[in-house]
């Protein structure tokens, strides 16, 4: 009996191992399918450089689109979600400032979030929401977000990276009370003499409007998120407003601070110029604009998007201008050749 039994052992172990072979092979046979090259003479040389294709597992790419305010220019978020569809990144992330916002009527900005849903749907690949000034600044803003969107600060793991999405207007809501008031006030001066006087207000004058604020409470929650996703390979930061330069007790710098020895990224938005910094030997990247309003005397004033690939080796960022995306019969999607995405080039 323990005979027959070992015999039976041997022939399924034999079984089991000829299935891996052939397995093996099956697996082998459709990678070499896969991946074939011919050329007269290939014995002695070739005409390609090398097979190392740049493909792995572990790659992926997203793109941000940033600011779309201070006076929307129509179509041009249209045209960007057409050749983000081209272009075929996994999801993609924003910097704030969806809408134009700057109401307590609950009716003007549900129908802009709706006008934002309804373009952003287009979009092949998911869309993730980052709230800007534009987007929360009053109680009722706030209310209408949490009420469509649930969290104004969030985070999510893809692909062993992590990405954090920040609320720069993160205030008590006395203080935002009074941010708004200036705020409201400022956009009326600006509407009458224009943008020149608007740099002359009490608004603009404020810390907030420049760099914004992040609670304690929101502090404490990413860095209790970094702490639980320290085996991460990179992580993006994504907020409107650069919160890091606020000086004084300053609940970002415990982020920062969280994230001293790993390997990060920060984008924002805010100010409608493309601008690269470094900050503590990392990338601080300010994204100019997706169809908001654009100005002549600031370099890179632009619409763009950028498209950031990840990779075991690290992280590659390429910015692309709207008006050099075009599809295969040569033109820019939906008539965007009649749009202007650089101020300094359109005429008058």
């Amino acid at each position: 009996m323990d005979t027959q039994h070992s015999n039976v052992e041997s022939a399924l172990r034999m079984g089991v191992y000829l299935l891996f072979v052939f397995a093996l092979s099956a697996c082998n046979k459709a990678s070499d399918q896969q991946q074939e090259f011919h050329a007269p003479n290939m014995e002695s040389a070739s005409p390609w450089q090398h097979t190392q294709f740049d493909e792995g597992a572990d790659k992926f790419t997203f793109a941000i689109f940033s600011d779309l305010t201070g006076g929307e220019r129509d179509g041009v978020f249209r045209v960007a979600i057409e050749q983000l569809n081209l272009l075929r990144p996994e999801f993609v992330m924003s910097v704030g400032d969806l809408i134009e916002g700057g109401s307590t009527d609950r009716e003007i900005l549900i129908a802009e979030w709706t006008s934002f849903r309804e373009r952003a749907n287009q979009s092949l690949a998911p869309v993730f929401r980052v709230g800007g000034n534009h987007d929360l600044t009053n109680s009722i803003m706030r209310e209408v977000w949490e009420e469509r969107f649930g969290k104004r600060f969030y985070h999510f793991r893809y692909k062993d990276v992590l990405f954090l999405a920040l609320d720069s207007e993160d205030y008590n809501s006395d203080r935002l009370q009074i941010i708004y008031e200036a705020r409201s006030q400022a956009i009326k001066i600006a509407e009458a003499d224009g943008w020149d006087a608007f740099g002359k207000t009490e608004y603009a004058k404020m810390p907030e409007q420049r760099h914004g604020e992040i609670s304690a409470d929101q502090a404490a929650y990413f860095t209790q998120v970094i702490a639980e996703n320290s085996d991460v390979r990179w992580t993006f930061l994504f907020v409107h407003k650069p919160v890091w330069e606020r000086n004084e007790q300053n609940p970002f710098f415990e982020v920062e601070a969280a994230l001293a020895t790993q390997p990060y990224t920060v984008f924002h938005g805010h100010i409608h110029a493309y601008k690269h910094i470094e900050r503590h030997g990392r990338d601080y990247i300010r994204l100019a604009t997706t169809g908001g309003v654009q100005f002549a005397h600031k370099a890179l004033s632009i619409d763009h998007i950028a498209m950031v690939t990840v990779d075991d080796a690290g992280v590659d960022i390429a910015n692309i201008r709207l008006s050099g995306i075009f599809d295969k019969t040569g033109k820019i999607p939906l008539n965007g050749e009649s749009l202007c995405f650089d101020i300094r080039n359109c005429a008058n």
